[in-house]
């Protein structure tokens, strides 16, 4: 296996756009309800909003669950000639927007605009009983967008026209408090473009990049941070192999360029997914040979999580600034497309680079129960 790493590739943008933070992450999916008492039973969301018949919306329904930091949107459709039908025959349960919280969406936008972006919805005010947000919105990747959400005048649940939500399910936390990054499936030949469109529209910079392989499939992986460095999305394109890689599989099954993996960042890594499991979330498995030379890579470790982490198949990495657990879940879906990611930061940048052909040997088992390598 080879993986040729370079940090911090690229100098500082020159027309730094102000980004607070992710805002929400929108997935259309086939089925809200469900899906909103799957991610609430077994990621441990809470329901917080709604939005539907019931709140005079005709065209669909969308639930807005939160833990820490971290808000999910799931919409699915009434009318199965709408977009968002559209979206789902097409790509499965699907990421459709990432939203960034702003200051002044119309400024934020129209730089974006400026630059090159191609606009989806012009600032638009949505306004109710406890203020008003404003919202525009622009193209990224495949059928993704990325919405501008400026809030400061607005004290209500997540938007107007939405009501407060609560379900009868008690809901407990499973440790999970923000985003750490977002991870991008990108056709073949197009990587380069869309981290120009990141540094050129956004302001974000190009912080890593790698050119993976193993002995059957390569993967070139370029990382964009906006200034903060917390809005981070690693963007991975397959290069033509012997097998398809999982690069390859994602993009086959999803139809396009898409967002592979969204990563939750945690504060006990040990804890959340001992919880997790026990909710019925299934997790990629890793050989003990791994475990067994761990220590020589990553130094020593305390007895009681190195037990853990070998009974949990939690991978370690460490890098000039520290040390991160990290470990992922099979699809969440029925096509092998989304997955999600737990990460625990000891001070560590980077993204678990040394973890890589671990991560790749678990998936391409997973490939090979599929007959899709």
């Amino acid at each position: 296996m080879t993986v040729a790493n370079q940090e911090d590739v690229s100098v500082q943008p020159h027309n730094v756009l102000k980004l607070k933070y992710f805002d929400y992450v929108e997935i259309y999916v086939g089925n809200p309800v469900q899906a909103a008492h799957y991610y609430q039973t077994a990621f441990g969301f809470t329901p917080i909003a709604y939005a539907g018949l019931e709140t005079k919306v005709r065209d669909k329904a969308s639930y807005v669950l939160q833990q820490g930091d971290i808000r999910l949107v799931l919409t699915g459709a009434f009318d199965a000639d709408s977009p968002i039908s559209e979206h789902v025959k097409i790509h499965g349960d699907s990421v459709k927007d990432i939203a960034f919280e702003v200051e002044d969406a119309t400024a934020v936008y129209e730089a974006a605009i400026k630059h090159g972006a191609r606009s989806v919805l012009e600032p638009t005010v949505f306004e109710g009983q406890k203020g008003r947000v404003i919202k525009a919105t622009i193209a990224a990747y495949g059928d993704t967008v990325h919405s501008f959400v400026q809030r400061n005048e607005y004290s209500g649940v997540f938007f107007p026209g939405y009501h407060r939500h609560t379900s009868p399910l008690k809901t407990e936390s499973t440790g999970l408090t923000e985003i750490d990054h977002v991870a991008v499936g990108i056709e073949p030949g197009q990587l380069d473009h869309w981290v120009e469109f990141y540094k050129n529209i956004l302001s974000f910079h190009e912080m890593h990049e790698e050119m993976i392989s193993t002995e059957h499939s390569a993967m070139n992986s370029k990382v964009v941070e906006d200034s903060s460095h917390r809005i981070k999305f690693p963007l991975t394109e397959p290069i033509p192999s012997t097998r398809k890689s999982q690069i390859d599989e994602y993009l086959d099954y999803h139809n396009g360029s898409g967002t592979q993996h969204i990563a939750f960042l945690c504060d006990d890594i040990v804890a959340s997914v001992r919880n997790m499991q026990e909710r019925g979330i299934r997790f990629l498995r890793t050989p003990g040979s791994y475990y067994d030379m761990l220590e020589e890579r990553v130094g020593a470790l305390d007895p009681e999580l190195m037990a853990n982490i070998r009974d949990l198949c939690i991978l370690v990495d460490r890098d000039d600034w520290g040390s991160l657990m990290q470990i992922f879940t099979k699809p969440v879906q029925s096509r092998p497309t989304m997955f999600m990611e737990l990460i625990q930061r000891n001070g560590a940048r980077g993204f678990g680079a040394g973890n890589i052909k671990a991560l790749f040997q678990a998936v391409e088992r997973e490939q090979e129960l599929r007959g899709t390598m």
